[in-house]
């Protein structure tokens, strides 16, 4: 008589080879931004449990073909790195450069550092008000996302003025600027700076007033202090993180090393998510403009420029910067000849961008675009799509979804659950 077979009872997931977890290719063309990336993110049902970045995909040769160049016209190349971040970008070129001539008691006048340092500040102030517009874009809160871009546009008419261009303004050169301010710029950076001040500080308060935000952003992406900080996490990403770190203060360079780090304030907040990286950059929006008045108001007479030789002595320079996005490193090689020998360049999203895994596990599906922009990650233009895969079914089947398509899924989502005014 043969022992009769235990009933195991009504199939399971795992007798279907049902997967617990799903693998989603975001990207490289990708639904969050315009910039190709890839992450794998690892989904149970509608939360993200794991994420795997791939970067990489629009290495231009940049710093191959700078050994090529003259220091002056690496001024020019070193802009083409980032639109948004050009002028930062041959700043951070000229003081490593500028350093190394130091040997030789070169010193750059000063009126050249302010006329750098309001240049700066305001590119910070373009580049926060651009990323609002897109953060509030990417949670559909599109009255705002018009009314920033709109007070963006006062931030690019003064940098066409002052430059003649709204993108790659070329006012650097080794040894000074090629651009000088006049009074009528001045009056007229002085006015454009009062009308955003009070447009900003309105900002700040929909922001921390508005449900639609709060209900989008507390909670979502958070990233601890200590993460933060292992991850070297940089810029208002890590500031919003409450980390106190800022190379102005830490490692002053032009006029933050001419008097302004006597009013200069870090910036942060401590609830470590998206809302605490909006509030921070609102409110270093507003810091900006208090600087740039500064710098006016002490803005010394003088040239703006010191011819500097077209060999630079032998020297290996680290000069570090900070960005709207964080902080810039250009480390430069000088063999003693007209080309430099070697130029590394390191840009705040390389490291913020190892922070995303962290901040997206546990949250949904549809939070990943506006986690995604609350970094301000910068890659290069292009489109971008999602596409979902489950291979493990017998009848694989496939989902692709458009950045439209995702956004109004990610809007429709939070609308369903009742937080969206």
């Amino acid at each position: 008589m043969t022992e009769k077979k235990k009933l195991k009872g009504p199939p399971t997931g795992c007798d279907l080879c049902v997967p617990k977890t799903l693998q989603i290719p975001l990207g490289p063309q990708h639904p969050a931004l315009k910039e190709p990336t890839h992450f794998t993110l690892e989904v149970e049902g509608e939360v993200v449990v794991d994420a795997k970045p791939r970067i990489g995909y629009v290495h231009r040769g940049i710093e191959k073909l700078a050994e090529t160049k003259t220091y002056s016209q690496n001024l020019t190349l070193v802009e083409r790195v980032c639109g948004i971040c050009s002028h930062i970008h041959s700043i951070t070129f000229a003081n490593g450069t500028e350093e190394a001539l130091a040997q030789n008691d070169f010193v750059v006048p000063e009126r050249a550092h302010f006329i750098r340092t309001i240049v700066a500040e305001l590119e910070r102030i373009h580049s926060h008000i651009l990323w609002l517009g897109v953060a509030a874009h990417e949670i559909g809160f599109d009255t705002l996302f018009m009314l920033s871009w709109r007070d963006r546009e006062l931030t690019m008419d003064l940098l066409e003025d002052i430059s003649g261009n709204r993108v790659n303004y070329a006012v650097n050169e080794i040894g000074g600027t090629r651009r000088d301010l006049s009074q009528q710029q001045i009056a007229r950076i002085l006015e454009y700076m009062d009308i955003t001040e009070k447009r900003m500080v309105r900002y700040a308060d929909i922001c921390k007033r508005d449900e639609t935000v709060r209900k989008r952003t507390m909670g979502i992406g958070v990233l601890r202090p200590q993460i933060a900080k292992e991850l070297c996490a940089v810029g208002p990403h890590a500031r919003a993180s409450g980390l106190e770190i800022d190379p102005r203060k830490d490692d002053p360079y032009s006029a933050y090393d001419l008097g302004l780090q006597d009013i200069f304030k870090v910036i942060t907040y401590d609830t470590n998510d998206v809302f605490s990286r909006v509030i921070v950059r609102i409110l270093e929006t507003i810091e900006a403009i208090k600087y740039i008045r500064w710098c006016i108001k002490n803005l010394p007479e003088g040239p703006i420029y010191k011819k500097a030789p077209s060999r630079i002595p032998e020297a290996k320079v680290l000069s570090r910067t900070e960005a709207p996005r964080g902080e810039l490193i250009h480390y430069i090689w000088s063999d003693g000849n007209k080309t430099p020998y070697r130029v590394k360049i390191r840009t705040p999203t390389l490291l913020n961008i190892q922070t995303i895994p962290e901040m997206l596990k546990g949250d949904y599906i549809a939070d990943t675009p506006i986690t995604f922009a609350s970094i301000d990650p910068c890659f290069s233009c292009e489109d971008r799509s999602i596409t979902i895969i489950n291979k493990d079914r017998r009848k694989p089947k496939v989902w692709t979804w458009t950045q439209q398509q995702l956004r109004k899924y990610s809007n429709e989502w939070y609308e369903n659950k009742g937080w969206k005014k």
